[in-house]
Formats: C-alpha cells, sequence, structure tokens
C-alpha cells in the first residue's frame, strides 16, 4: 500500500509539472506571433512606402555644370626637384671665447654688415691699447733716428733697428685688431637668420656653427634631366613649380645647365631662378617642376572638382536629357596633366558634352539632377602666385 501511495504522488507530480510546462510553451507562442506579426506590419508597410516614392521619384538634386572644351596648352616637360638657397651659411666661430651678446633674434632679416653675435674680446681690447702705445713709442724712436740720421749723428744701423722696432709694434697692432674683428660676428650678405645653435655665456671654439643665415628672394630650383631630354630644355625658357602647401604654381626660368652629364645617373643638372618675396618658397622643399616648351597641345579640359577618384577608375558625371528630365550619367575618363585647377581629359568625353562640376559627390548613376550654376567653384587654368 505504501509503494502505490507513492506511484500515485509520482504521477500526480509529472502532470503538474506538464502542465505548467505546457502553459509556458503557449506564452512563448503568443509573445512571438506578436513580434513576428508587428514586424511583418512594419516590413509591409515600408515596402509600400518604398513604392509610392519610386512611383513618385526621387526629387532633382540641384549640381552645377560646365561644358566640355577643346582648349590649347602649352606642351610641358614635367621633372622633380627641390628648392635651394642663393646663398646660405652656418656662420661659425674663427676664435674662442665667451658669447657676450646674440644681437638678433631667431628669423629675423638682416642686413649685410649687420652685427649678430659677439664674444668676449676684453683681454685683446686690452692688449690693443699696450700694442698701440708701444707703437706710438716706435713711431718717436723711428722719426728721432731719422733726424739723427739725416744730420749724420747716427749709423745706419741705429735707424734700421728703429723701423724695425716700429713694424713690428704696427704688425701687433694690426694682429689685435684682426682677433678682434673675428669676435664679432657680422652678416656677410642680406638674408633670414635661422635657430641660433649657442646662447649668451657659452664659450666656443674654433670652427663651432653659431648661426644659420640664408638669403631665400630670389631662390634656385635645381632637378636633374636625363641626357635624352637635354636637347628639349635652354636657359631662359619659362618653368613652372608647384608643392605641397604651395597655394599655387610659381614661375621662373632656367639660368644655368650643368655642362656634364653624371654618369652614374645619365642626367644633367638644371637649375631655374625664381623670385620668392616673402619667403614662400623654402629652401629644401620638394617640388614638381614643369619646363614650358613652345608647342601647344589641343585637349578637352573639365573642372578637377569634377573628377570622382575610386579604386575601380576616374569618372564624371554626364548631365543628359532623358525623357523630358537631366538625367546624371556616370562615364569613366582617362586623365592626363594638370593644370590649375583643371585636368585633361584624354579618353572618355566629347567636346560640348556638360559634366557637373559641383554636387557629383551625392549623385548616382541615373540620378535626375536640376542646374543651378550659382554654386559653380572658381576655377582658374593659370593661378597667380600671391606673396602678399
Amino acid at each position: 500500500m505504501g509503494l502505490e501511495h507513492l506511484v500515485n504522488y509520482v504521477k500526480y507530480f509529472l502532470s503538474l509539472r506538464m502542465k505548467k510546462l505546457f502553459i509556458v510553451l503557449a506564452a512563448l507562442v503568443l509573445v512571438l506571433g506578436a513580434i513576428i506579426g508587428l514586424k511583418a506590419t512594419q516590413i509591409a508597410s515600408l515596402i509600400g512606402f518604398a513604392g509610392e516614392m519610386e512611383k513618385a521619384g526621387m526629387p532633382p538634386m540641384p549640381v552645377a555644370t560646365m561644358e566640355v572644351k577643346k582648349d590649347f596648352w602649352e606642351d610641358t616637360l614635367e621633372f622633380t626637384g627641390s628648392l635651394r638657397a642663393v646663398q646660405g651659411v652656418t656662420l661659425s666661430a674663427e676664435v674662442g671665447g665667451t658669447v657676450t651678446r646674440i644681437a638678433v633674434e631667431n628669423g629675423a632679416t638682416v642686413k649685410a654688415g649687420d652685427t649678430l653675435i659677439e664674444i668676449d674680446a676684453r683681454q685683446e681690447r686690452a692688449d690693443l691699447a699696450s700694442a698701440q702705445a708701444r707703437l706710438r713709442l716706435a713711431k718717436i724712436n723711428l722719426d728721432r733716428a731719422k733726424g739723427l740720421l739725416d744730420k749724420r749723428i747716427v749709423a745706419r744701423s741705429e735707424y734700421d733697428s728703429a723701423q724695425a722696432a716700429y713694424d713690428e709694434a704696427a704688425a701687433t697692432v694690426e694682429n689685435l685688431q684682426a682677433v678682434i674683428s673675428k669676435k664679432t660676428i657680422l652678416a656677410p650678405f642680406a638674408g633670414q637668420a635661422g635657430i641660433r645653435l649657442v646662447n649668451v655665456g657659452q664659450t666656443v671654439s674654433p670652427g663651432d656653427p653659431l648661426l644659420p643665415l640664408f638669403s631665400n628672394d630670389p631662390i634656385y630650383v635645381e632637378f636633374d634631366v636625363p641626357q635624352t631630354r637635354l636637347d628639349k630644355v635652354a636657359t631662359g625658357q619659362t618653368l613652372r613649380l608647384s608643392a605641397d602647401g604651395l597655394d599655387v604654381p610659381a614661375d621662373g626660368t632656367i639660368s644655368a645647365i650643368n655642362p656634364v652629364v653624371s654618369e652614374a645617373t645619365r642626367s644633367a643638372r638644371v637649375q631655374g631662378t625664381l623670385k620668392n618675396p616673402g619667403n614662400v618658397l623654402r629652401p629644401g622643399q620638394f617640388v614638381q617642376v614643369e619646363v614650358l616648351m613652345p608647342t601647344t597641345d589641343e585637349v578637352l579640359a573639365v573642372p578637377a572638382s569634377a573628377i570622382q577618384s575610386a579604386a575601380y577608375g576616374d569618372s564624371v558625371f554626364v548631365v543628359e536629357e532623358k525623357e523630358g528630365k537631366l538625367v546624371a550619367r556616370q562615364q569613366f575618363v582617362q586623365l592626363g596633366r594638370q593644370r590649375g585647377d583643371f585636368v585633361a581629359v584624354t579618353k572618355g568625353l566629347a567636346a560640348g558634352e556638360r559634366v557637373v562640376s559641383a554636387g557629383a559627390f551625392k549623385l548616382n548613376n541615373g540620378a535626375v539632377v536640376t542646374v543651378d550654376d550659382t554654386m559653380q567653384p572658381e576655377a582658374v587654368l593659370d593661378p597667380e602666385l600671391d606673396n602678399s
């Protein structure tokens, strides 16, 4: 009887657990059904909205356009070069001593002959005063000996001794004056001081660097021309520079061509000269150099702002009329060289087509557009260097 009671209790317990499990599963089914129904309603609503938008069409995108025209550009040769100062030195100490004064600020503009740095010369000035006193005495003795020699009172040898003493005293004075002058560092030419390499109170030795000084207006550009192109360059030709950090190109002329071709590179060094008011160009800069040829090339030019660059190629958007609407068609192109704010297109466009010059970043192929040329960016073919 006890065993039968235990079995009945187990059956009752299991039946109770099954009822609770069934209730939980039923609740989960109801919740999931409600969620699925809600999402289905939302998706259907979105699909309906998309269909309505597709029927209505996306609003036209405002863009600026520019007509593709034929143009004639100067034929150029392109090289890479570096800028060099016309005059540039690092002033150093000729004699040792302690720096007592730095008369120029870092980066200041100086004139030729301006005092830059002074080294302690008190000892030399004291020695100079003593030497000058000996020189005056030697001059008196020399004049007395000459008067006595003229009267034949003293021998010629005494006069010669007085002359030698005077010459020795004069040489000592000149030597001390030279040493004192070397302790005052003067600007050898007009230019711009660099960052000083010494401080007041510092002891320097002969040859120690003190201060850089550069003259950067005008400024040189130097670049190598392969021997196969040397016949195309000559002194007096116009060249144009561009560089990172340089807002607009700078123009100059070829001033010298090295008469020797390097055996290592089979190229010759060419030097150009450019005006550089305001020190916009700085020695050591890496630059792109274009040497202008007397001939011209016919090109199709578009603004650089029209070019869309991607890993799979460069493209532009051509605006065409289609079914009474203006539509932007993506057209892949091949590019040539750049000049100012324009780029030459060598393949992919024809003269007379209109390309999107502003607003292309928000377009896709086949987008409907409206033309608003008031948002046209300024594009300059030959910008001028502003050194103000």
